[in-house]
């Protein structure tokens, strides 16, 4: 399913639809609630867990790459792992570029299968509401730009679970451009005093592909499009068009077709995310560049060691 969030969910308040669909989200969460499953212990293989609760767009992939890539450095064996969705082909090309990745219907098998090839460390990008599997250590992820949206539970707003629950949990993540961040610090340390908040920044990676003296069209089918737009506005792009698909979005020919000509009409190029290029059509995509982003751990240090630590104690 491709997800086009409603605009009043990330309304700074809510709003009358909002409020409408209030008592069928608090009765969803209470179904939660009363849901009980057995909890997966895992001794063979450490689990690190890079979920969310505001839906969609919180860089949980980017910061997937990111933890394997500092652990691979350290000569630590670490792998990915990702519930199989048909829609998200586009995330596990981009994991498997990146490193090994387990994916299957079932996390169980993904983790017995990372635990038959030994490798020592398993990032899950998402999953942190499977409460059928207890992760050495959880990160929330948050993105700067949406933060929370409303502050509503799914239908009436953009969360997964109540804020609330950040006392459950001992790290959070915020993703994006170094947007809102000590108000969002703030709010997050009135619920829990105690987590850690950790900071990451995207980069560019390929800015000499691109003339800053163009003009461009900027399209994608993220969940934090506006980041993206953001982080290229920062590097001094002339952006003169910005089209937002929904998060996981498939392309089909008449949209590239209008896309292609919208940007001859405007004389302008056209820039994309690689997630969202790995999902083209290869016909006619010679005209399409693709932005190559990385994800700067601000205080790379003292996530890995929380990481390397003994097992969370919820």
């Amino acid at each position: 399913m491709n997800l086009k969030k409603p605009k009043f969910w990330d309304y700074k308040s809510p709003n009358i639809f909002a409020y409408l669909l209030l008592p069928l989200a608090v009765l969803i969460q209470l179904k939660k609630l009363f849901e009980s499953k057995p909890k997966l212990e895992i001794s063979k293989i450490k689990t690190i867990c890079i979920g969310n609760i505001y839906i969609g767009g919180t860089g949980k992939t980017s910061l997937s790459i990111k933890i394997n890539e500092i652990l691979n450095k350290r000569n630590i064996k670490s792998c990915f792992i990702k519930k199989y969705y048909k829609n998200q082909i586009d995330e596990q090309k981009l994991l498997e570029s990146r490193g090994k990745l387990f994916t299957s219907s079932k996390r169980q098998d993904a983790i017995n299968q990372a635990v038959m090839e030994n490798y020592e460390i398993a990032i899950f990008d998402d999953g942190l509401q499977d409460m059928s599997v207890n992760y050495n250590v959880k990160l929330v992820c948050f993105n700067n730009l949406n933060w929370v949206g409303n502050g509503l539970t799914i239908p009436a707003g953009p969360l997964r679970e109540n804020l609330k629950n950040l006392k459950k949990y001992q790290n959070v993540f915020l993703n994006g451009n170094e947007e809102n961040l000590e108000s969002i610090k703030k709010d997050i340390l009135k619920i829990n005093s105690e987590i850690n908040i950790h900071i990451g920044k995207y980069i560019a990676l390929n800015l000499d592909e691109f003339d800053k003296n163009s003009k461009y069209l900027v399209f994608s089918g993220i969940g934090n499009h506006q980041t993206f737009v953001s982080m290229i506005k920062n590097y001094g792009f002339n952006i003169c068009k910005n089209i937002e698909f929904p998060d996981h979005y498939i392309y089909k020919k008449k949209d590239i077709t209008k896309i292609l000509k919208l940007s001859e009409e405007m004389d302008c190029k056209i820039i994309t995310t690689e997630k969202d290029y790995l999902r083209l059509n290869q016909d006619k995509i010679d005209k399409i560049k693709f932005i190559k982003s990385d994800l700067k751990i601000v205080d790379e240090e003292k996530l890995i060691n929380i990481i390397m630590k003994k097992n969370e104690t919820d």
